[in-house]
C-alpha cells in the first residue's frame, strides 16, 4: 500500500523528487521549446498556506510527490493550486496519482477552500487524463506559467 508523507518542499527527499520531475519535463517538452523549472519556495508549502506530500511506496521508497498552495481568492472564494504532481514511471498505472490528487483536494477542503485549480502541459497527456477523470474542467488561464499550455479547475464546495 501506498503511503503519503507531509515534507517541506526544500527536504533533501522532497528535492531528489522535483529534480526528477523537472529532468523529465526537460526532456519531454516539445523541441524547439524550452521548459524552465522553478524550485519552489518551501514557505508557500507550509501549512496553512499549503502542504507537500511525498508518496511512499511499500518498501519505504520515495515514489513521487505533491503538493497544493494557496494562491489569490478565485471568485467563489479560497483557492488552492495543485503544484509538481509527478510519480515515477514504475509507479504508474497503480492509482497513485488519483491517490495523491485526493488527498490533497482533501486538505484544501479541510482548510475551506472553494476550488483548487493547476496548470498542465498539453502534452502530458496522462495527467490531463486523470485531471478529467477526477472532475476537472478547462477553466481560463489564471496565470502566465510559461510552462503551462491548459489550466483547470474543480469546485470542492
Amino acid at each position: 500500500m501506498v503511503s503519503l508523507e507531509p515534507l517541506p518542499a526544500d527536504d533533501p527527499r522532497s528535492r531528489a523528487l522535483l529534480t526528477e520531475y523537472f529532468a523529465m519535463r526537460g526532456e519531454s517538452f516539445p523541441q524547439g521549446q524550452t521548459y524552465r523549472p522553478v524550485f519552489p519556495d518551501a514557505a508557500v508549502f507550509t501549512p496553512p498556506a499549503g502542504i507537500f506530500l511525498v508518496v511512499v511506496d511499500d518498501d519505504g521508497v520515495d515514489a513521487g510527490c505533491g503538493g497544493i498552495r494557496r494562491i489569490p481568492d478565485g471568485p467563489d472564494g479560497i483557492r488552492y493550486e495543485v503544484k509538481h504532481l509527478y510519480l515515477q514511471p514504475r509507479t504508474r498505472g497503480r492509482g497513485w496519482g488519483r491517490v495523491l490528487l485526493t488527498a490533497l483536494e482533501d486538505q484544501a477542503r479541510a482548510w475551506d477552500a472553494a476550488e483548487v485549480v493547476l496548470d498542465t502541459h498539453h502534452t502530458l497527456e496522462a495527467a490531463g487524463a486523470l485531471y478529467t477523470r477526477g472532475g476537472y474542467t478547462t477553466i481560463e488561464p489564471y496565470n502566465d506559467n510559461p510552462n503551462a499550455t491548459r489550466w483547470y479547475g474543480k469546485p470542492l464546495r
